[in-house]
Order: structure tokens, then sequence, then C-alpha cells
């Protein structure tokens, strides 16, 4: 009685080492060394790119979809005036 259940448990272990063996054989990934060529290939993308600039009616050069360094965006003043605006909280104050 011994022996036979010793051989079952024996035989179910290598039962399950065998099935270990076979789904590391077929998950494994196989990783190939990449070459200088296809390192530099995919690094050539990496470069820094000159940003676009565009000019503004009156001249000024600003970055794309940005507001312009006067405040100006799209032909309209996006940024107001400091100034008015203290201005017009006196003004209003003074009501």
């Amino acid at each position: 009685m011994y022996a036979r259940s010793y051989i079952t448990i024996r035989t179910g272990f290598l039962f399950c080492f065998f099935l270990e063996i076979l789904y590391d054989v077929f998950h494994m990934v196989i990783r190939m060394r990449h070459t200088r060529a296809h390192t530099a290939n995919r690094r050539s993308h990496h470069a820094l790119k000159d940003p676009a600039l565009s000019k503004d009616n009156d001249g000024t050069l600003h970055i794309r979809h940005r507001a312009s360094l006067d405040g100006m965006y799209k032909g309209k003043s996006v940024i107001g005036d400091p100034v008015k605006k203290v201005q017009k909280k006196q003004a209003k104050a003074a009501k």
C-alpha cells in the first residue's frame, strides 16, 4: 500500500514537472539583440525639431497656437493691459 501511494505521488510530481517545462517552452519570449543599425534607425526620430514660428499682422514672431509676447492671438488682445484694469477698478470704486 505504501509503495503504491509513493508511486502515484511520484508520477504526479513528474507529470506536474513535465507540464511546467512545457509551459516554459511554449511561453518563453525570445529576445534578440538589436543591431547598431536598428538602434540608430529608431533613434533617428528622437532629434529635437525647431519650433514652428508664425508672423502676426504687425510682424512679431510667435509660436503657433500661442499668444505673442504683446498679448495678441488671431488679431485679438487676449491678455489685458494691467494698467487699464487698475484704472477700471478705481473708476468703479469711485462711483
